[in-house]
């Protein structure tokens, strides 16, 4: 099987673009998977924060606030980089900003609380600007009918870099526990393999990915005061006009429920692990890494099966599958059960991002793709903000209750699978291409 068959491809459409429009997923998937699941999120409640009972909804709210950042500012950069034809340019500025961000957090010792606030809401932030900027040059690559195949290889990609990032900091991790050294000592070089990484495989997408669109004004500075006026003025006429796009909004309502679940998964399961059931540093990090294992595998087959029948129905699937995942995780007393839940998180987590961001390419009008894709891009933030915070004042409220939290975590899964159903996607398509 050709990893990048022609006939999925739009035409005009190279290889190699699809190739380095992949290598991004596989450059900023490290960020997630080191920084936000696998280290940070648990060095911040263990040792910055030295375990206060307040220090799990700290952390959430610092990822709520860059969350809230990406809400209010994304849709107007999206509609912005739409009428400016600035994609690529945005996404170079966005990825300079994250991996210096991230290398900040090396500078995060026991105590400093401050230092790893800022820098963790720096770096989430254009680590989202990013994020949602590649994901609108999907329509530009990818036919219609192979969407979710090709965004399922984004992801796949995504999860071999993630895997990288975090096989060379366990690698360092490991060692450095053999030497007896302390989390202060070993968790800065992490984060800082991770930035490198980031930065240095992102040259790929920009060395390789082309940008399609053409400007809509001209690029002088009173041409681009009035683009940044233009831009809010036309997303507040796509809210005006929300009506005409049922499915896509009934589609954003649906991803803010079930998103704020996989972002509790993705921010709170090594602090889940390790304050609930004793895991160590390496422990966690080898199980986080059972999950990029399995979301690769998930994200990649599931691409080429969502195509076959259908991505509304497929998305449904997952979310069956994460609420059977939360309900294993919070009634597990040991090591094994754990293991099983987070092997269906992966397998989910690849699948579910992958149906949603080729749903969003389908239902989108051609000539608002980098909009529509900062409307997603709100979405998705708003979850953030919703999931992790929720579970962060359940903690809280039930003196560290982390199993209570998750449970609770299903209820978002649940919900999202019942907001699916009034979705129609080939009406959402007609409205689509109508509007263009």
């Amino acid at each position: 099987m050709k990893l990048f068959p022609k006939e999925a491809l739009n035409a005009g459409v190279r290889k190699r673009e699809v190739f380095g429009w992949a290598m991004y997923d596989f450059a900023n998937s490290g960020y997630t998977t080191v920084v936000l699941t696998a280290v940070f999120g648990a060095y911040f409640v263990g040792v910055v924060a030295d375990g206060a009972t307040w220090a799990t909804l700290a952390w959430t709210l610092a990822i709520s606030l860059a969350s809230v950042i990406v809400m209010l500012t994304m849709p107007a950069i999206g509609a912005y980089a739409d009428l400016k034809a600035a994609k690529k340019r945005l996404l170079a500025l966005s990825t300079v900003g994250c991996v210096l961000a991230t290398a900040a957090l090396a500078l995060a010792g026991r105590g400093d609380v401050w230092v790893a606030v800022v820098a963790v809401v720096l770096s989430y932030t254009f680590y989202s600007y990013g994020e949602s900027l590649i994901a609108a040059f999907l329509p530009e690559l990818a036919r219609d009918d192979s969407m979710g195949r090709v965004s399922g290889w984004g992801w796949s990609f995504g999860y071999l870099g993630g895997m990288l990032a975090l096989g060379l900091g366990l690698a360092y991790v490991m060692a450095a526990q053999a030497r007896g050294e302390p989390a202060t000592a070993f968790v800065p070089v992490a984060m800082l393999i991770t930035a490198a990484i980031y930065g240095l495989a992102s040259v790929a997408t920009f060395a390789l990915l082309r940008e399609r669109a053409t400007p809509a004004l001209d690029t002088g500075l009173v041409e681009r005061i009035a683009g940044v006026r233009a831009s809010l003025a036309r997303l507040a006429q796509t809210w005006r006009q929300a009506r005409r796009y049922c499915d896509l909004r009934w589609l954003l309502i649906c991803c803010t429920c079930y998103q704020a679940g996989i972002s509790v998964v993705i921010t709170l399961a090594a602090v889940y692990a390790e304050q609930v059931l004793g895991f160590k540093q390496a422990n966690t990090m080898l199980l986080v890494f059972l999950v990029n294992i399995a979301a690769m595998a998930g994200a990649f087959a599931f691409g080429h099966w969502q195509d076959r029948i259908g991505h509304k129905r497929a998305l449904g699937f997952t979310l069956v599958g994460w609420i059977l995942m939360t309900l294993l995780a919070g009634f597990a007393t040991g090591p094994g059960l754990f293991w099983v839940a987070a092997a269906i998180a992966g397998l989910c987590m690849g699948s579910s991002q992958s149906a949603a961001r080729a749903m969003v390419g389908l239902l989108t009008p051609p000539d608002r793709r980098a909009e529509f894709f900062g409307l997603w891009s709100f979405a998705i933030h708003l979850s953030v903000v919703i999931g992790p915070l929720t579970y962060g004042m359940i903690t809280l409220v039930t003196s560290g209750n982390h199993r209570a939290a998750i449970l609770c975590t299903s209820l978002f899964f649940a919900l999202g699978l019942w907001l699916l159903r009034p979705i129609d996607m080939a009406r959402g398509q007609r409205a689509a291409r109508d509007a263009s």
